[in-house]
C-alpha cells in the first residue's frame, strides 16, 4: 500500500489508492492541529460554525481534523487506544473506498462487475469453510443473517405467508429454540424483528448431570419438541453453537442436526469455533457444522480485516424465496458489501488466511499447557467437569469420570481458554476458608485478576467474562483479538508470567481476609464492613467514641474523621492499596484495603489504624472545644487582671495612683515589683502560674516533640510498614542482615539517650501567656486595664 498504484488501468485507481495511503499515514502519525492553526481557523469565520467556514477545506486539513477528534483526549491522557491497521486492514478500507466509485458506473457494467464479485467472494468462502453448494449473505449486523434466516424458514413452512402474513401464524404458533448459551437477547432480538410473541421462543437448558454445563441438553431439547407438536405448535428453527459466546464449548452437532432432520427443523450454527473449519484438521465436536441448514460468520475479527460485513452462509433451492426473505437482492450496489472481503482475501491468499486462524489456535494450546502446570488456576473443562455425579459402585463411577472427561477433551479443542483462580488449592492457616469465602469474593478476586492482566498484557487480549455456573472467568479468545493486536507467542508467555506473579497475592489475601475482620472485631473503636465484592482485605470504619452527639452530627463526625483517616494512610510508606470503596457500595465512610502480600502483619495494620484515627479523633475535638475554651479563658483573663489590679492599689496605696503624687513617691520610694506571669492551657482551659515555666531556664528554648509515638515497631532501614521482619528475609544477604541490625542498635541507643535527658527537664505542652502585673516606676493612666482586656481579646 505504500508504494504507488502505477500500473492500473484506470488513473482514478490508482489515485485513489495513493490517497488513502497518505491519509492513513496522516492518521497514524498523530500529529495534532496547531494551536495556531486553531486561532487562525476561529477568526476566519464567526457566522458559520466550524469547518464550514471560508472557501472550504483541503484533504489535508480534514483529514487533521480526523486526527484531532481521534486522538485528542488520548494524548491528553498520555495513551493512544487505536490499534494497528494491518496490510490486509488497508485492502479493507480500500474497498469501502472503490464500492462507492464502482457504483457510478453504469447499469450492465456495474451488474456484471457486482455479480462477479460476489460469485468469487461466494464461492471462496464455501470452499475455505467447507459448506459446499451455498450460498451467502454479506450484512453489516451479525444478527441480520439469522433474521433473515427466520423469515426463509417462515416462509418455507407458511406457504401464504407473502399474502395472509400473521394471521397465517394464529392457529399454528412457530416455535424457535435456543440454547441458554446463546448471546444475550439474541432471542428477544429475533421475536422484535419478525413480530412474533416470546412465546415462539424456547430456550432450551444446558447439561446438568452429564457433559459440559455450556453444552444444550440434547434429551430435554426432544422432550420439547415432541410436547410442542402434540400441542398443535410448529417447531421452526434451532440456534446451536460451535463456540458460546462465553466459554467457546460446542454443541453436540451431530445429533443436533439428526433431531433437525427428523422434525423437519431448520439448524442454524454460530460461534468462533466454525472458523477452525479453515484448517487442515478440524476437531469431530465442530466437522457436524458442514451439514448444517445455515452458519454466520464473522471473518473480520478473526482475519483482523476492520469494517468487513458478516457473511451467512445457508443452503436452499427456491431463489423466489430467498429473495422474499432478504437473502438476495436484486439491486447492484447491496452486492458491492462484498468488496471489501473480496479485496482482502485476494490479499491474504488461502496460505495467509488458515496461518492466521491456525496462529490463535496455537497461542490458545500454548496457555492452556502452561495453566495445567499452575494449581491454584481451574481451566473450563476442569471447571465444568470437575464434578460426576454419585453413582453406587466406585468402579462404575471411575469408568464414567475416565470416559466424560476424555469426551470432554475431543469437544473443548476450542480456541477460546477459560480460566479462573480457585480456593479449593488456595494454602489455609488456622481452618478451612472454604466454609467462610463465598462465591462472590472469588468472583470478585478473579475480576480484579483479569483486569490486572488486561492492563499490564494489553497485547493479550484477555477480558472478564461472567458464567453462569461457574462465576467470573478470564478469557481468553485469541481468534477474536491476535490479529488486531498482533498478538505472539511472548504475549502468551508474559500473560503465564504475571499471572504466576498475581497467584500468591490472590492467595494470601484469601487467607488473611479472615484474619482481618476478626482483628478489626477485637477493636471497639472499629466496625468490619462486609462486602464480598471488593477485592481485597475487606472494609473498617473508624466509630467515635463520643455517644452524647445527635445522630446528624455524630454521622458528619464520622465521615470527617474516616475521611481525614483515608489520608493519612495513603500517605504512609508501605505497598498496601486504601480505598474509599467500590463505586456503588451501600457502606459509606469506609476504608478499604486492597490485596495482601506473604508479609503482611495484619495486626499492626489494625492497630496503626485505630492509633492514627484516636489521634485524628482527639485532635478534633480539640478544634471543636477551641472556640469555647478560649471564651472561658478570656473572661477567666479579665477576672484576674481586675483582681491583680485590686490587690496592687491596696499593697501600692492610693497617692501612688494619683498622677504627680505618685511619681514623687516612686522616686523617693521605690517599689520593689514582682513579675506573675500566666499560661493559658487550651486543652484544660485554665490559667495557669508560670513559675515553673521561668524556674527552668532552658525549657523557654525547647521546642515541643512532635516524634511518633514510641509503641510503633522498630522496623530496619528499607523495610516497609506492615511488613513482618522475618518475611522475605532470603533475599537479604548476611552482610546487610548485619548491617541493619547494627545500625537498629545505635538508634536504640540514641533514642535511650534522648529519653534520658528529656526525663531531666520537665515539658509542658501548653500555650503560654505572660502577663506583666507589677507596678512600673511611672503611674499607669486611667482605662490602661480596660485596653489590657481589650489585647488579650
Amino acid at each position: 500500500m505504500d508504494k504507488p498504484l502505477v500500473k492500473m488501468m484506470d488513473p482514478t485507481l490508482a489515485e485513489m489508492g495513493n490517497h488513502l495511503s497518505d491519509a492513513m499515514k496522516i492518521l497514524e502519525s498523530g500529529k495534532l492541529e496547531s494551536e495556531q492553526g486553531k486561532e487562525r481557523r476561529k477568526l476566519s469565520w464567526k457566522d458559520i460554525p466550524g469547518p464550514l467556514q471560508g472557501d472550504g477545506q483541503d484533504v489535508v486539513s480534514i483529514l487533521q481534523l480526523v486526527q484531532n477528534l481521534m486522538h485528542g483526549d488520548d494524548d491528553k491522557q498520555g495513551q493512544r487506544r487505536m490499534q494497528y491497521v494491518a496490510e490486509q486492514g488497508h485492502m479493507a478500507l480500500l474497498g469501502h473506498s472503490l464500492a462507492a466509485y464502482i457504483s457510478v458506473l453504469e447499469r450492465e457494467r456495474l451488474r456484471k462487475l457486482t455479480t462477479r464479485i460476489l460469485s468469487d467472494t461466494t464461492l471462496w468462502l464455501c470452499r475455505l469453510f467447507r459448506y459446499e453448494n451455498g450460498s451467502a449473505y454479506y450484512h453489516e449486523d451479525d444478527c441480520e443473517g439469522l433474521v433473515n434466516v427466520c423469515r426463509l424458514v417462515i416462509n418455507t413452512h407458511y406457504e401464504d405467508y407473502a399474502t395472509e402474513g400473521f394471521t397465517m401464524l394464529s392457529s399454528k404458533h412457530p416455535v424457535i429454540y435456543q440454547s441458554a448459551a446463546c448471546r444475550p437477547g439474541l432471542g428477544q432480538h429475533l421475536c422484535c424483528q419478525l413480530g412474533l410473541p416470546l412465546s415462539c421462543l424456547c430456550i432450551v437448558p444446558c447439561n446438568t448431570m452429564f457433559g459440559s454445563l455450556h453444552q444444550m441438553d440434547v434429551a430435554l431439547l426432544d422432550k420439547l419438541i415432541r410436547d410442542d407438536r402434540e400441542s398443535g405448535k410448529v417447531p421452526l428453527l434451532l440456534i446451536a453453537n460451535a463456540g458460546t459466546p462465553g466459554a467457546g464449548h460446542t454443541d453436540k452437532l451431530s445429533r443436533l442436526k439428526e433431531l433437525c432432520v427428523q422434525y423437519n427443523m431448520w439448524l442454524h450454527v454460530e460461534g468462533v469455533n466454525l472458523a477452525t473449519l479453515a484448517l487442515g484438521q478440524v476437531s469431530s465436536a465442530v466437522t457436524p457444522a458442514t451439514k448444517c441448514d445455515s452458519m454466520t460468520l464473522t471473518p473480520g475479527p478473526w482475519l483482523g480485516l476492520p469494517a468487513v460485513p458478516a457473511v451467512t452462509l445457508y443452503r436452499h433451492e427456491d431463489p423466489a424465496l430467498s429473495l422474499a426473505a432478504g437473502l438476495t437482492s436484486s439491486q447492484p450496489v447491496e452486492k458491492l458489501r462484498a468488496l471489501p472481503l473480496w479485496l482482502s482475501l485476494q490479499y491474504l491468499g488461502h496460505d495467509g488466511i488458515v496461518q492466521r486462524i491456525k496462529h490463535a489456535s496455537q497461542l490458545s494450546q500454548q496457555l492452556l499447557e502452561h495453566l495445567k502446570t499452575l494449581a491454584s488456576i481451574k481451566t473450563s473443562d476442569v471447571v465444568s467437569h470437575s464434578r460426576v455425579p454419585p453413582i453406587s459402585g466406585g468402579s462404575l463411577r471411575d469408568v464414567l469420570g475416565s470416559l466424560i472427561l476424555s469426551i470432554v477433551e475431543d469437544e473443548l479443542n476450542s480456541p477460546v481458554v477459560v480460566f479462573r483462580f480457585s480456593q479449593d488449592s488456595a494454602p489455609s492457616s488456622g481452618g478451612s476458608v472454604e466454609g467462610y469465602f463465598a462465591g462472590d469474593v472469588l468472583d470478585a478476586l478473579n475480576r480484579w485478576l483479569g483486569e490486572q492482566l488486561a492492563q499490564q498484557v494489553p497485547l493479550s487480549g484477555v477480558d472478564v467474562v461472567e458464567l453462569e455456573d461457574e462465576g467470573t472467568c478470564v478469557r481468553f479468545s485469541p481468534l477474536m483479538t491476535a490479529a488486531a493486536l498482533g498478538t505472539q507467542e511472548n504475549d502468551v508467555a508474559a500473560l503465564v508470567e504475571k499471572l504466576g506473579e498475581m497467584i500468591p497475592v490472590l492467595s494470601c489475601t484469601l487467607r488473611f481476609r479472615q484474619d482481618f475482620k476478626d482483628e478489626v472485631l477485637q477493636q471497639a473503636s472499629l466496625s468490619y464492613i462486609e462486602d464480598l465484592s471488593w477485592p481485597g482485605l475487606g472494609g473498617v470504619r473508624y466509630e467515635p467514641r463520643t455517644t452524647d452527639l445527635d445522630e446528624d452530627k455524630r454521622q458528619h463526625s464520622v465521615e470527617k474523621i474516616n475521611g481525614d483517616l483515608l489520608k493519612k494512610l495513603m500517605e504512609l510508606d508501605t505497598d498496601l492499596y486504601f480505598s474509599g470503596g467500590p463505586e456503588f457500595c451501600e457502606e459509606k465512610n469506609g476504608i478499604f484495603i486492597g490485596m495482601a502480600t506473604e508479609d503482611l502483619d495484619v495486626a499492626e495494620l489494625v492497630e496503626t489504624i485505630v492509633s492514627i484515627g484516636r489521634d485524628i479523633e482527639e485532635s478534633g475535638k480539640l478544634f471543636e472545644n477551641m472556640t469555647e475554651v478560649v471564651r472561658r479563658g478570656i473572661q477567666e483573663a479579665e477576672l484576674q487582671l481586675q483582681k491583680a489590679n485590686e490587690e496592687k492599689l491596696i499593697e501600692e496605696g492610693v497617692f501612688r495612683q494619683i498622677p504627680l503624687v505618685g511619681s514623687v513617691l516612686n522616686w523617693l520610694s521605690p517599689v520593689q515589683a514582682s513579675v506573675k506571669g500566666r499560661t493559658f492551657n487550651l486543652a484544660e482551659g485554665c490559667l495557669d502560674s508560670t513559675e515553673p515555666v521561668y524556674s527552668v531556664k532552658a525549657q523557654m528554648n525547647k521546642e515541643a516533640s512532635l516524634d511518633s509515638p514510641k509503641s510503633i515497631t522498630k522496623r530496619f532501614p528499607g523495610q516497609k510498614l506492615f511488613r513482618r521482619q522475618g518475611a522475605g528475609s532470603d533475599s537479604v544477604s548476611d552482610t546487610s542482615s548485619v548491617n541493619q541490625l547494627e545500625e537498629s542498635f545505635r538508634e536504640m541507643a540514641h533514642v535511650q539517650a534522648s529519653d534520658a535527658e528529656e526525663a531531666e527537664v520537665p515539658q509542658e505542652h501548653h500555650v503560654h501567656i505572660v502577663e506583666e502585673t507589677a507596678l512600673s516606676d511611672q503611674r499607669v493612666p486611667e482605662g490602661q486595664e480596660t485596653e489590657s482586656v481589650d489585647t488579650l481579646r
